[in-house]
């Protein structure tokens, strides 16, 4: 044990002392004997006691201490403050830039407790509306907890997609590239990645390698490389294999053997991954969808559905202002979806419940419509604004508001925020009877899950499908890139039994709007096409279905 491994032990004593409020003078003499501690050069690992408390700075106390990490790599203090720690707690405490304080705020005020919930609240703009905090340093803390988690070897689509088209766009560049493509999970867009890979395309292998490493000024290796902390892998084939290289790589192990059976042996150099599909006598499909999920069949029956794109999108619906926890008021998220030339923009703000991210009280509730209402008459006959809120489902599954006040919206997006920590039979009770509330229009973000954060709350899809099916409620694939929730897998499933999908970008930010982008990605894989969208309809279409709701 060094010097430092032993100043380390004293510092989270000190700093787990400063988050449950304890002495504060106890607190500074444990910090500074670390600090001491850490510049000693003698090692101090072994000595006896008395060694200890003769050594300078090292007080009776600390030296007894010192004795017990010795023998045990702690001591009961420690022991006992890490037992009532959580331990997302804990590991918040180790993000550079926020100390034992604001840790303190995190945990005991805004009721987080793992780094994955904090990095969704810093996204949600909830940290820097806490005193001592700021837009300064909740960016800091996004950059930090990003940084660990893409180091740790797993990362989100979203997050590595401008990096990868950064790097496609300087390939493209170089000379000896004749074709080149991404493959691989990136291709298949799947939710969160390992690697990111690219195929290229020449005649002459050696000269890309050449070319890549003056580029890039790092030598070419077909082994994985790191750009920001991510990992990216590139393949080198020759031209005239390209298209089968990709098809091999761009999908499904599975998917592909299953189509490559089917052509037999007679596997010429194709022109195109659409070749690939003709000679095994199959409808094309695309990355998003080669997952062996059925879609083998449907492709030799050419039943495959003609998938949903972000252009069929007519407007975002669950999005926060300033009235709850959003950056932008109202009228300029409703002027910049009329510039992105969308026909309608659905407000669903936090509702009481949610303190956390200044839900909204019943008379403020009143003064956003009154608000909604005159900016309506301003868009009138070229934009509507949809009058919506986001209704926590409380534990027992009612919805916060009365129902007289849950009338007066155009919809209701029904969401679990608190109490997360349920089994299936709870959690499945509580949602279902949020979904037969005759005022739940939308079941928001049904699993609360985060990816690579925090998994969701236990329930089976299908009986939830079920239920939203018999109760006529829509289903949000919220668009964040952190939930993508629902999940994809379960998708054709809802679309056969008629639940419609709503891709919610669950902005709080105009350029949250773009979060569709992700979710449309997602809605792909599971086969989601427009006419079962249900923010790809008419303005008209949600007029007449929130009119019926109400009947």
């Amino acid at each position: 044990m060094t010097n430092s491994d032993i100043a380390d032990i004293l510092k989270a004593y000190a700093d787990l002392s400063e988050l449950h409020g304890e002495n504060p003078f106890k607190i500074k003499s444990f910090t500074s004997a670390s600090f001491r501690i850490d510049k000693l050069i003698e090692p101090l690992f072994g000595k006896t006691l008395q060694e200890l408390e003769n050594t300078e700075g090292i007080g009776k106390s600390i030296a007894q201490k010192l004795v017990q990490i010795f023998e045990t790599n702690t001591f009961p203090e420690l022991t006992q403050l890490i037992e009532s720690t959580p331990a997302g707690v804990r590991q918040i405490m180790r993000i550079k830039g926020i100390g034992p304080k604001k840790v303190s705020i995190i945990w005991k005020e805004m009721q987080i407790e793992s780094i994955g919930e904090l990095l969704y609240a810093c996204k949600e703009n909830r940290l820097a509306q806490y005193k001592g905090f700021g837009l300064k340093t909740q960016e800091a803390i996004i950059k930090q907890i990003e940084f660990m988690f893409a180091s740790a070897g797993q990362f989100h689509y979203a997050k590595i997609y401008p990096i990868a088209n950064e790097l496609m766009q300087q390939l493209q560049q170089l000379e000896s590239v004749e074709k080149i493509s991404f493959t691989g999970e990136f291709y298949r867009k799947m939710e969160t990645l390992s690697c990111v890979e690219i195929l290229v395309g020449t005649s002459d292998a050696l000269f890309f390698a050449e070319e890549f490493e003056s580029f890039f000024e790092f030598p070419y290796s077909e082994e994985t490389f790191q750009i920001e902390a991510f990992s990216f892998k590139i393949r080198v084939c020759k031209t005239p294999e390209f298209a089968y290289q990709l098809f091999q790589f761009g999908s499904n192990q599975n998917h592909a053997a299953k189509v490559l059976e089917r052509i037999g042996s007679d596997r010429k150099n194709f022109e195109s991954e659409l070749e690939i599909y003709q000679a095994a006598n199959m409808a094309f499909v695309h990355p998003e969808m080669r997952e062996d999920r059925g879609e083998i069949v449907r492709a030799i029956e050419n039943t495959l559905p003609n998938l949903i794109t972000y252009s069929d999108l007519k407007g975002p619906l669950h999005n926060h202002s300033t009235y709850s926890d959003g950056l932008h008021s109202i009228e300029t998220m409703a002027d910049y979806c009329v510039k992105q030339g969308y026909e309608y923009l659905g407000m669903a703000d936090h509702s009481k419940s949610a303190f956390y991210a200044n839900g909204l009280s019943e008379e403020r509730v009143m003064q956003q419509l009154s608000e909604i209402a005159q900016l309506n008459q301003k868009y009138a006959g070229t934009f509507k604004i949809f009058t919506g809120i986001e209704s926590d489902i409380l534990y027992d599954g009612n919805l916060d508001y009365a129902n007289d006040l849950l009338k007066a919206f155009d919809y209701v997006v029904a969401s679990v925020h608190s109490i997360l920590k349920m089994n299936e039979e709870k959690a499945m009770s509580r949602l279902i009877k949020a979904i037969e509330n005759p005022y739940t229009t939308i079941l928001g973000h049904p699993t609360g899950r985060l990816l690579l954060m925090r998994e969701g709350y236990p329930i089976n899809h299908h009986k939830i499908i079920d239920a939203c099916a018999a109760n006529g409620v829509i289903m949000e694939l919220n668009a964040n890139p952190y939930r993508l929730d629902m999940d994809w897998r379960y998708i054709d499933y809802a679309l056969n039994k008629g639940v419609m999908i709503s891709i919610n970008p669950d902005a709080h930010e105009v350029e949250g709007f773009y979060d569709m982008f992700f979710g449309v990605a997602v809605a792909r894989k599971g086969g989601l096409m427009k006419e079962m969208c249900f923010n790809a309809q008419s303005v008209s279409y949600l007029e007449t279905h929130f009119k019926k709701r109400k009947v």
